[in-house]
């Protein structure tokens, strides 16, 4: 096409050139020239007027699809913000996840975000509250009086709670900062204006001491409660239980982006496994057994006598509850019907396959057991403690094994220097005794010598004699 074009316009300007020829004999020189850079003019304005007219059709397009674009976002928010009522698999909308996550923060307790550190030393913590969120821009204070005008006081923890403290750093992903380095347990001891006070309420870890200490911690967050450890954080966005998993998929990329690198390879395919099919070697505390009722069947879950938790507990020695915040009430029993299908601990599985006779095995499931991280904190501060002490008994018996090595190279350097000696004396003696005996070989050749000479001088000597006395005999 654009070669078409070019031709065309090809032949526009010489069919020009060739009219402007046969005219030269009746136009003036100024004619001449006008009309050729009229001419030039127009073809050299071809070109940018060609790239807006290609332009302008681009951005039409583009608004045309940014129209349809800012329509499938307001549906969008639309969706988000409600919910799609025709599609049951599209999830919930943002106000009903809201009101879910506000009935979380009522089990997760009261939580203090943004705190900024002010000073910290081994003793005390002073953190300050954030600064008051300033109007929208263009909307004017509320009128009324100084009072009514200013700022409401912080929300700070009361004096004597005792509370859990995170680091905060931002995430990927995340509109704000998030909780990721635990920092310690502390009580408060001083709540007044837009500051507290903290003290640890133990020895705090080196690793806590040094964030704190060296600044690596600007920003706090404070806990009531430690969170809760549980099976549907980790699960896949949309995903749905199966007979593969109890729990739906788990998300492989955010348990390695959020434990990979801070747990043990073990520990992390716990978390990957959750709700999974167990495996032969599973511990029985994680294993836990789907079942299908075979006949319909009753169970009792009340225990018949009831006492406060901090009396006797939640449950009695057959597991039934005694604390009435958890019985059932009226006769106290939960009732199954016939292929109904639930998931139980395999003890509880055995009882009604074995022993009662009411049901089926259908799979057996790896459930990783949750964490009570108040206890697990505490533990892991005695076994902390337990492997300073033996790191220092460690470190004595390597003092002791060091010196001890310092003695033996001392030693061995000696008997190195004496053993060079020895050597060297043996190897003079060596000489020496190779020379004695060349020497000793000299002087017995000699003496052999000496002694055959000997031995010829004695014969001679008895046939002189012999001579002398045949001589002396015949006179």
């Amino acid at each position: 096409m654009k070669f078409a074009i070019l031709g065309v316009l090809i032949i526009l300007v010489i069919a020009f050139l060739v009219l402007l020829w046969k005219a030269s004999k009746h136009w003036r020189w100024y004619h001449l020239v006008g009309a050729f850079f009229t001419m030039a003019l127009a073809i050299t304005f071809i070109f940018p007027t060609a790239y807006v007219l290609k332009s302008r059709a681009a951005w039409h397009q583009v608004k045309e699809r940014l129209e349809k674009q800012t329509e499938a976002v307001e549906s969008e928010n639309r969706v988000i913000k409600y919910g799609d009522t025709s599609d049951a698999n599209a999830g919930e909308g943002l106000l009903e996840l809201s009101q879910k996550l506000a009935n979380l923060g009522k089990e997760a307790g009261r939580r203090w975000r943004h705190l900024r550190l002010q000073n910290a030393n081994n003793q005390s913590v002073i953190l300050s509250a954030p600064p008051a969120a300033a109007p929208p821009p263009g909307v004017a204070p509320a009128a009324g009086d100084d009072a009514a005008a200013a700022p409401p006081p912080p929300n700070l923890p009361p004096q004597n709670l005792v509370v859990y403290g995170f680091a905060e750093a931002p995430a990927l992903g995340a509109a704000e900062p998030l909780p990721v380095f635990f920092l310690g347990e502390f009580r408060v001891t001083a709540s007044a204006g837009n500051q507290i006070t903290l003290a640890p309420t133990g020895k705090l870890e080196q690793g806590q001491l040094q964030r704190i200490s060296d600044g690596q911690a600007p920003m706090w967050s404070l806990y009531e409660m430690l969170p809760l450890d549980g099976h549907v954080p980790f699960i896949a966005e949309g995903s749905l239980p199966d007979n593969d998993n109890i729990f739906g998929r788990i998300d492989d990329a955010l348990v390695k982006q959020l434990l990979g690198n801070k747990i043990r390879e073990a520990t992390l395919q716990n978390y990957l496994r959750d709700g999974s099919r167990s495996n032969p070697d599973d511990v029985p505390l994680s294993r836990w057994v789907k079942i299908e009722f075979t006949q319909n069947h009753k169970v009792d879950v009340d225990s018949p006598s009831q006492q406060g938790a901090l009396e006797g507990g939640f449950f009695d020695e057959s597991g039934r509850s005694v604390d009435s915040r958890l019985q059932r009430g009226e006769d106290g029993t939960v009732s199954f019907r016939k292929d109904d299908q639930i998931i139980v601990k395999e003890e509880a599985a055995k009882q009604f396959i074995d022993v009662d006779g009411v049901a089926r095995l259908i799979d057996t499931y790896y459930m990783r057991p949750l964490n009570d991280y108040r206890f697990v904190l505490r533990r892991l501060r005695l076994r902390l403690t337990e492997a300073a002490i033996r790191t220092q008994e460690l470190e004595f018996e390597r003092k002791v094994l060091e010196d001890a090595i310092a003695a033996t190279v001392s030693m061995l350097t000696t008997n190195q220097t004496a053993k060079l000696k020895l050597e060297q004396d043996l190897e003079q003696v060596g000489k020496e005794l190779k020379a004695i005996r060349d020497y000793e070989s000299t002087v017995s050749a000699e003496v052999e010598k000496t002694r055959e000479a000997l031995r010829n001088l004695y014969q001679e000597n008895l046939q002189l004699e012999q001579e002398l006395e045949r001589l002396h005999g015949t006179s």
